[in-house]
């Protein structure tokens, strides 16, 4: 059924007017493997959630090139970790497409500018990943720093707010869902 709807989304064409059909930029790919939305792990504890520091936050594209080894050894943790579970290599990105990605990233991401703009609830990514390596034995520094910055973040009250974001949000940001817990600090 899911590979029908893969198919039947990627021969849909809108009737763009004068005979042209135009592809629509919806895609849904399926995928063998249960443990490829975790290749989504890696990326968020070594770009997203680095933007988070003590008092600002920074664009992706610095938290994961401003200090490259750091957020290697945060990725590669991660994507171990989700071997560990059961994913195979092939089912996650590596690095090195990651870190070429995030070149583009010039802004915070979602979870920093809801920080930034003073959420108290967001989605909690890396304490999940901290949980889920915590029932397998593993700890990371590097990572439960990164789950202490983003509870510091939340449990800052009105009277104590972080300097606004590096690159100020234009407006704010809405809080990720994307169906996990939204946590609180």
């Amino acid at each position: 059924m899911l590979r029908d709807l893969e198919a039947g989304i990627e021969a849909a064409r809108f009737d763009g007017g004068g005979g042209e059909r135009i592809a629509l930029p919806v895609k849904l790919k399926v995928h063998d493997s249960v443990f490829v939305p975790l290749a989504k792990w890696a990326m968020l504890l070594a770009g997203n959630y680095r933007c988070v520091l003590a008092d600002t936050v920074q664009p992706i594209r610095e938290a994961v090139h401003g200090d490259p080894q750091a957020s290697r050894a945060v990725y590669e943790w991660v994507v171990a970790l989700c071997v560990q579970l059961g994913a195979s290599p092939a089912d996650l990105v590596p690095y090195e497409k990651y870190a070429n990605a995030a070149l583009s990233l010039a802004s915070p991401s979602s979870a920093a500018r809801a920080l930034a703009a003073g959420a108290r609830n967001i989605e909690r990514v890396d304490r999940l990943v901290q949980l889920v390596a915590a029932q397998q034995g593993l700890k990371s520094a590097a990572v439960d720093e990164t789950v202490r910055r983003v509870d510091g973040w939340l449990s800052a009250t009105g009277s104590r707010r972080p300097e606004r974001a590096r690159e100020s949000p234009t407006k704010k940001a809405p809080v990720e869902t994307g169906g996990l817990a939204r946590w609180g600090g």
